[in-house]
């Protein structure tokens, strides 16, 4: 372990977060119903330019007319490279509450992207005088974003969440897919005899957020899984994504909220083994033992680690 010690991520639960139009008002009731961890509430891509201040309207107004009961409210800005992105900040927070909990800022590239929205949300914050102030989750969702991917986790002490956008880092890398998310037809590997074996195109970048995440105290989540119908790809692929170290997935749709929340909830087989393995080192620690044999294999510090993770996280879900 180093000598500076990685600061633990934010303890709220991010199993699902759940994606609507600002346009789509109607909408929000059922979003603030569901069984989502964390709103998003879209200014983005899901909004025509012709609609963006409607939307924005709308957004405000729904952050303060709505009862999110315990969810993690979200705003989804425009992208800084558009003329959108400074209103939504702007009106949003000088005429939202303090209910809002979070700005996504999407297709960061750089440290310098977070600190132009912190300067405009610290300034807004001083002068509105609002008491509880914005958490960030930063989307990577182009090859600039890759690359500095750890400084932008860094950038500021509202960082809280970073998520992977699939979709616009295919095109941002030139990547040959109109797919968002899931298996690459071709991106596969030949065994001996021909076999074909799929890989995971979003392998390196998403192993590239995890250690960003947790270097920094940040929350790593998956984004989103474009075929709302295939309920076996989406599992898939938050499997893949759990076992790297993301914390939860985006839901686009309403039918993978359910899916979501079941692969990032530790089983309960989990969760007893989790504590099998404590047990068993507390009982060969008393001993003077450094490592114990746990159903035939040896465990030691390491797995007192692992284990830790699965039983705060489930401890945490129990709240």
């Amino acid at each position: 372990m180093s000598f500076k010690i990685q600061p633990a991520a934010p303890a709220r639960p991010n199993r699902c977060q759940l994606f609507g139009p600002g346009s789509r008002p109607a909408l929000f009731a059922k979003m603030a119903a569901s069984a989502a961890d964390v709103i998003n509430l879209d200014l983005e891509d899901s909004v025509a330019p012709a609609d963006k201040d409607s939307a924005r309207a709308n957004v405000i107004a729904a952050i303060n007319g709505v009862d999110w009961g315990n969810k993690h409210l979200s705003v989804r800005i425009n992208g800084l490279d558009t003329p959108y992105w400074y209103r939504d900040v702007v009106e949003v927070l000088e005429q939202a509450g303090d209910r809002l909990d979070q700005i996504m800022i999407p297709k960061v590239g750089n440290a310098a992207d977070i600190y132009a929205v912190d300067a405009l949300v610290s300034a807004i914050e001083v002068a509105k005088g609002r008491s509880k102030p914005v958490q960030f989750e930063v989307i990577i969702e182009t090859a600039a974003g890759l690359v500095h991917v750890n400084e932008i986790a860094a950038a500021s002490p509202r960082m809280a969440a970073m998520s992977l956008g699939a979709a616009d880092y295919a095109a941002s890398m030139g990547m040959q897919t109109t797919g968002i998310g899931g298996t690459q037809d071709n991106y596969y590997m030949l065994a001996p005899g021909g076999a074909q074996h799929w890989g995971d195109a979003w392998h390196s970048v998403s192993v590239a957020i995890v250690a960003a995440c947790r270097t920094h105290g940040l929350l790593p989540v998956d984004g989103p899984f474009g075929d709302f119908s295939d309920d076996e790809g989406f599992v898939a692929q938050a499997r893949r994504a759990a076992t790297l170290g993301m914390v939860g997935k985006w839901a686009i749709h309403p039918r993978q909220i359910a899916l979501a929340n079941a692969v990032f909830t530790p089983s309960a087989a989990q969760i007893a083994e989790a504590r099998d393995i404590l047990a068993a080192m507390k009982a060969a620690d008393a001993t003077g033992q450094g490592a114990a044999v746990y159903k035939g294999r040896l465990v030691d510090l390491a797995s007192i680690r692992q284990a830790q993770v699965i039983v705060r996280q489930a401890e945490m879900l129990a709240r």
